[in-house]
């Protein structure tokens, strides 16, 4: 059994990430489509690893201080904005989409703590320690290397406390469980296709630290290894 696992494993193209669009990178979506997208993405957030993890993460650095400003990048239907709100915590959902923001306002505009922007993640329009902690949720994997890195100076920068990434990891467990993730809750294709470009498309552990590295940030808390979506809480300086 162990080496016909490590068959598959060799035969997988999964030692180096995959350089390729998903759908919804592509520009080529109707609005229909990134609608039912983002739908099937609050579902997979509400799954072991998502929207609660990201909770979790933010407490790490929020300890027990309820009083904590948020920025989500990358923010699509704004339901893990939402989800912040619902502790207290205002939360600011940022995203360059046209079509996502007008999605994610309205689904949060009956909630004040929520506020939805425009904005560039290479390029945040705010200022040094404008919010206590930075987060992002499935929006890393979408960047290259180079990329990466910029945004997450970025938020470090406007982050007091500190960052918390919540994404997937590059591997075959992470592979298999978004396959299975997407076939039972996925309503379209474009998160049946995405679902599986994104989990090769993934960073590896190893790979995030040296991004977080070369914007200056270190690992300061992760979630269980065991899931497909890993939360990385990171915070300014050398790592401990």
């Amino acid at each position: 059994m162990t080496s016909v696992w490590h068959q598959v494993r060799r035969r997988l193209p999964l030692g180096e990430r995959f350089d390729a669009l998903e759908l919804l990178d592509g520009g080529e979506l109707t609005t229909h489509q990134i609608e039912e997208n983002l739908a099937d993405l609050a579902r997979l957030n509400r799954l072991p690893g998502g929207a609660g993890s990201s909770i979790r993460g933010v407490r790490r650095l929020a300890g027990r201080d309820r009083g904590i400003a948020i920025l989500d990048v990358g923010t699509g239907r704004g339901d893990v904005p939402l989800a912040f709100a619902r502790r207290g915590w205002p939360t600011v959902g940022l995203d360059i989409h046209p079509d996502v923001l007008r999605i994610a306002r309205r689904e949060t505009v009956r909630e004040p703590l929520v506020e939805i922007v425009a904005g560039d993640a290479r390029s945040l329009p705010f200022a040094d320690d404008s919010f206590d902690v930075a987060h992002c949720s499935l929006f890393v994997h979408h960047l290259a290397p180079a990329d990466a890195v910029r945004v997450l100076r970025e938020l470090r920068r406007v982050a007091r406390r500190g960052v918390v990434i919540n994404d997937l990891r590059r591997g075959l467990f992470p592979l298999l469980a978004t396959a299975v993730s997407v076939a039972i809750l996925g309503r379209n294709r474009v998160t049946w296709t995405d679902g599986l470009v994104s989990a090769r498309r993934a960073y590896t552990l190893a790979e995030l630290d040296r991004l977080l590295a070369d914007a200056g940030l270190a690992v300061r808390w992760r979630s269980s290894r065991w899931l497909p979506r890993i939360v990385t809480v990171a915070t300014p300086g050398p790592s401990a």
